[in-house]
């Protein structure tokens, strides 16, 4: 996509140190708080979920109305991170800019990386940064919950749309990085948060795998129903503006019919060519799809033009957004999306 590259400024990194002092070097649970920092508002929502109010939680990105594409941390970001103890990220080259924040404060918190948990990125590399405590078992719950979760859906179609979907640092058409619409995964991620945290507090290692446990009952209760439209919508087809909705799309057994080009244009915050641009328009017109997914933090002329056209064409549209909206949970959320789906479907 156009890749979320969130970058950090120079000047946040070394105002940090001002702000720190020595604390960066320091045990940062010395004080009994357990500390945990996530990029987006999505894993920090998980989090609180397994947590509870046994630590607490930041998310660097919080706000739904801020733009992930332009994004930049700041020092307080920084801060954030040399007082952790547990880091999520979703990885995979989307915020990229916490490795940067790891690197620079010489991190020891434990790092759950979600894209290496799901198992789904053939070429994920993990980053070494201090212990890597949370990296230990990753292979072992994405192999664990590829069983418990992943939905065969996404499995029948992922050699067909993978080139569609994916994406990472320098090639935009490998990898579909927007691993927490894929339910399996972010139930891999609860996992491991709670064997991380019985790590620091082991008192309270059985409430932590109680709450992991209640989240991965809700993971299958949505797994059920996208297994329920997959069979009776099987095969349908829909439209696109961006890839990041389609781990739940196609687990629910719907089918991307978008012209490559154009979703690739929009990730990369390019124009489509016009021929491009009148192939999607046709297709949200031409009654072949069943609605238009849209990606409403990611909008320019282009998929103005589509969702119009779709509006015009009596299309139904269901909106998807890349953070957690506010006042809702993560699976409060993604019930949501399937409400969503199932009523344009109709």
């Amino acid at each position: 996509m156009r890749l979320r590259h969130l970058t950090v400024p120079v000047l946040a990194l070394a105002t940090v140190a001002a702000l720190t002092g020595c604390a960066a070097s320091d045990d940062p649970a010395a004080d009994g708080v357990i500390r945990i920092v996530a990029s987006t508002n999505v894993y920090g929502d998980i989090a609180r979920s397994i947590v509870g109010d046994a630590g607490e939680v930041t998310s660097i990105i919080e706000d739904s109305a801020q733009d992930p594409h332009e994004y930049e941390a700041d020092a307080r970001d920084a801060l954030a991170i040399s007082r952790a103890d547990i880091v999520i990220l979703n990885g995979g080259g989307y915020d990229e800019f916490m490795h940067t924040l790891l690197d620079a404060q010489q991190s020891e918190a434990a790092v759950i990386d979600a894209v290496h948990l799901s198992g789904l990125d053939p070429d994920a590399e993990l980053h070494d940064h201090g212990d890597g405590e949370g990296d230990e078992h990753a292979d072992e719950h994405a192999d664990e919950h590829a069983d418990e979760h992943a939905d065969e859906h996404a499995d029948e179609h992922a050699d067909e749309h993978a080139e569609d979907e994916s994406h990472d640092d320098h090639d935009h058409g490998e990898f579909n990085e927007h691993v927490w619409y894929h339910l399996g995964t972010m139930g891999a991620v609860a996992d491991e948060l709670a064997e991380q945290l019985e790590k620091l507090d082991e008192g309270k290692g059985a409430e932590f795998r109680a709450n992991a446990l209640a989240f991965n009952q809700g993971i299958q209760q949505l797994v059920a129903r996208q297994t329920t439209i997959a069979g009776e919508h099987s095969g349908e087809g829909v439209a696109i503006t961006e890839p990041v909705p389609l781990y739940l799309l196609q687990a629910s057994g719907l089918v991307n019919r978008t012209p490559d080009e154009f979703s690739e244009a929009v990730e990369e915050g390019t124009d489509a060519p016009v021929l491009v641009l009148e192939q999607t328009i046709a297709l949200v017109e031409d009654g072949s799809v069943a609605f238009l997914a849209y990606n409403e933090q990611t909008v320019g002329p282009q998929t103005e033009q589509v969702l119009a056209a779709a509006d015009a064409a009596g299309l139904p549209v269901v909106s998807f957004s890349e953070l957690l909206p506010e006042g809702i949970d993560y699976l409060g959320w993604m019930a949501a999306n399937l409400d969503a789906v199932e009523v344009a479907l109709g």
